[in-house]
């Protein structure tokens, strides 16, 4: 199988599984998404940041047993229930080692829920927190929802902003439409 496919199965395989956290957690009005979000972090970093753990996590020869008790000793009291509960679940079939995707997922889903943006704008100069803010504020009235915005330089746009709003980019540079300009001569 490719590594293509394989990510791209991972990907869907993540989603379900995040989905499927998200709806139990909106059963009940009292779980934190966002404790549950750094739960999912934490079991993440942790299995990530121990060679040995994460070798035998991600090991089939080791058995979901051996696995449960590794995982058990380590989270069963610095996790929240439904989060130990979730991964006892991912440990039977044989998925913990999506763990930092699922948490991204899981984000991802949060913000959806909350009408959340992720906007990255590139500028050609450092814009100052007043410029950045009114451009902060129009994007969010244009696309009717909260924004969380990643500012970027980068001197060879020339002027102009480039917005990338969930993964679509509209170039509103100078060096872009110098570019287009170049492209329509030369035709």
């Amino acid at each position: 199988m490719s590594n293509a496919l394989k990510d791209k199965n991972s990907e869907i395989i993540s989603k379900r599984w995040a989905l499927a956290l998200m709806e139990l957690a909106l059963e009940d009005s009292n779980i934190s998404k966002t404790d549950i979000l750094d739960d999912l972090r934490e079991i993440s970093n942790t299995i990530d940041s121990s060679e040995e753990l994460s070798n035998v996590i991600n090991n089939p020869s080791v058995s979901t047993e051996e696995k449960q008790v590794v995982l058990c000793k380590l989270f069963q009291n610095n996790i929240m229930p439904i989060v130990y509960n979730f991964i006892f679940a991912l440990n039977l079939k044989k998925r913990v080692y999506l763990i930092s995707d699922i948490a991204k997922e899981f984000e991802k889903e949060m913000d959806r829920i909350n009408n959340i943006k992720h906007v990255h704008v590139t500028s050609a100069i450092e814009l100052d927190a007043n410029k950045k803010e009114e451009i902060k504020d129009k994007i969010a009235a244009k696309l009717n929802s909260k924004i969380a915005v990643d500012w970027g330089t980068d001197n060879e746009i020339i002027a102009g902003l480039i917005f990338n709003i969930d993964e679509v980019v509209i170039d509103n540079s100078v060096k872009h439409k110098l570019d287009d300009l170049s492209k329509s001569i030369m035709r």
